[in-house]
């Protein structure tokens, strides 16, 4: 791509060594590799290229110190020279480059790695369903210890998602997602060992604690999406949850009758461990870059993104969407003179800060913000609706759930007492029957993303969600009174496929609604008040339904389901097609609100 350096910049030639050209090196090492490596090979050898390009944004820092100008200097002029060329210049923002760039290899591997750390958490949830009943005959728990068990990982899973969502909003995507691997692999193979009941619940919260930092990697994914097809990757990245609902199901049903609940906990642990093994490769998001105003690694990235995909970045230089905005509220001077001396440069490149009233209060600066801030901006006049609404309904839909994954298993547990006239009569028939309940209705995961992907960018976020909340309170219904077994599974299949479908939806809604500044902080603790449904859920699907109470808890989720549908509708608008801004200020969304509502 072509560099265009200001008037002043001292290393016009020099540095030019600094930063190979992907058109020519790029391409003359792909053509002359093409012919004598297999797939895999060219797969370590993009991944190779991917971390040369972090190795060399540290490099060319290294000798731009040398050349008399500091890597931060570097970027303030081109931000300066970007914000001068209204009249003609060329300059684009990260979502013009991935327009441009498309859904390439690169994001393929970004989708692998981010798809992954979703299946580790998908495992991790399911397996509650099955480790809680065979740890209480083993252990002779009661129903609220057995409960207990599932209430610990979600009481994790609140405190870390707020926690990581902070981490990574002021450290990160990478740091975030990192230690939460950390945390996820080592607690998750120490419960395997638990040699009592306490040290399981111990081990069992700190897992969830690691678990909490799986909104991180959503944010990190999403970000490398172009807008366009956002709605649809995110349907895709959501299929990862699935197959790590069923290969859970799967894995219990070979695993348990043979060889118990701790050979699954260990097998169930290793997803989060190949998080750490492929960490190195990872790359940070560029548009956090961009917004932390590291500009020149911002475009080092997506320089690698044009490399892999095959593609070319837009002509120009790159600015953030607050630079853009900033030069709309206060033009340039007309036929302002040119910058001649380094001193005059250094001082163009740190222009004055605009007037108070154009501008977010210092404490709320959206590059640099506290958790304390990132919190009040969340609750903030301009999104507290959104906020609240979304709170709702990530309780709605983690509540639902789960309630029906724990559900599937008490329902049709053998060893109820409230039905035993019914249940007494298939006491011959297998020990892995629970297995297979939540094995056929784990399947239903895959239509309720099938119906996800072909409405989420027709009719929208809010009116799919609306639906799936809806007619999943139809499915419900009938089970306020007790049904043959084979009815109950048919209904809470039809159940789990709406309730999936509006859980993928509102993975997808929730992060366009939020900028950049706060994404990971406002996806992580609306994701903490799903924790919180999660939580209660066990002490309705499990305590209630054993205490012979299955009709007041089948109310409950519908009431809860249907509050769920309410609150989507009351959003203040759809995101569909819409851009993803950087912060709060920002006015990209409502000017693209008015273009779509044109068309």
């Amino acid at each position: 791509m072509t560099h265009h350096h200001p008037p002043g910049f001292v290393s016009s030639s020099s540095s030019s060594s600094s930063y190979p050209n992907p058109e020519t090196s790029g391409t003359t090492s792909s053509s002359s590799s093409s012919h004598s490596v297999g797939f895999f090979g060219k797969l370590s050898r993009d991944w190779f290229r991917l971390i040369r390009g972090q190795s060399s944004n540290k490099l060319s820092d290294r000798e731009g110190k040398f050349s008399g100008s500091q890597p931060e200097e570097r970027s303030a002029f081109i931000v300066s020279d970007s914000l001068e060329m209204a009249d003609g210049g060329s300059k684009y923002t990260v979502d013009d480059a991935l327009l441009t760039m498309g859904f390439g290899k690169f994001q393929f591997f970004v989708l692998l790695y981010a798809g992954m750390g979703w299946i580790s958490e998908a495992m991790e949830m399911m397996i509650l369903s099955f480790i809680g009943p065979a740890v209480k005959i083993e252990w002779s728990l009661t129903s609220n210890q057995e409960s207990a068990i599932t209430t610990v990982v979600f009481v994790g899973m609140l405190v870390g998602a707020y926690s990581w969502g902070a981490v990574s909003d002021k450290f990160g995507r990478r740091k975030g997602f990192l230690v939460t691997a950390i945390i996820t692999s080592a607690a998750g193979f120490m419960s395997a060992f638990a040699p009592n009941y306490t040290t399981l619940i111990i081990s069992r919260c700190l897992v969830g604690l690691g678990l909490g930092g799986g909104p991180v990697l959503l944010a990190w994914f999403l970000e490398f999406v172009p807008a366009p097809n956002r709605g649809t990757w995110m349907v895709i990245f959501s299929a990862f949850w699935t197959f790590g609902a069923i290969f859970e199901a799967a894995l219990a049903w070979i695993i348990m009758p043979g060889l118990g609940w701790r050979w699954l906990l260990g097998a169930s642990s290793l997803p989060s461990f190949l998080l750490l093994v492929f960490y190195a490769f990872t790359p940070e998001s560029p548009r956090y870059l961009c917004l932390k105003g590291k500009k020149m690694d911002a475009s080092k990235i997506l320089e690698k993104i044009a490399e892999l995909n095959g593609k070319e970045l837009p002509p120009g230089v790159l600015v953030s969407d607050s630079e853009i905005e900033l030069q709309s509220r206060c033009p340039p001077a007309e036929d302002a003179p040119p910058v001649s001396t380094d001193k005059d440069a250094a001082a163009a490149s740190h222009p004055p800060p605009p007037p108070a009233a154009d501008s977010a209060p210092p404490k709320w600066k959206d590059s640099d913000m506290g958790a304390v801030n990132s919190l009040l901006l969340l609750v903030s006049p301009k999104l507290i609706r959104s906020t609240l609404l979304l709170w709702a309904v990530f309780f709605g839909n983690a509540f639902s759930y789960y309630g029906l994954v724990l559900l599937t298993t008490e329902l049709n547990n053998k060893d109820n007492k409230c039905y035993s006239t019914q249940v007494q009569s298939q006491k011959s028939a297998s020990h892995g029957v629970n297995y297979r309940d939540v094995f056929i209705t784990s399947f239903a995961e895959f239509p309720g993303l099938i119906i996800s992907a072909l409405i989420v960018d027709r009719i929208g976020r809010k009116l799919s969600m609306a639906a799936m909340f809806f007619v999943c309170c139809v499915f419900l219904l009938p089970l306020v009174v007790h049904q043959p077994a084979g009815i109950t599974t048919i209904l809470l299949f039809g159940a789990r496929i709406c309730i999936t479908g509006s859980f993928t939806i509102v993975y997808i809604f929730a992060p366009e609604i939020y900028p950049t500044s706060v994404r990971s902080t406002g996806i992580g603790i609306a994701s903490s008040m799903g924790r919180i449904g999660g939580a209660v859920c066990p002490l309705v699907a499990v305590s209630l339904v054993q205490g012979c109470h299955q009709r007041e808890a089948v109310i409950l989720f519908v009431g809860i389901v249907f509050v769920a549908g309410v609150c989507v509708l009351l959003f203040p608008y759809d995101t569909k097609g819409l851009e993803l801004t950087e912060s709060i200020s920002s006015t990209k969304h409502d000017k693209q609100k008015v273009l779509r509502d044109e068309v």
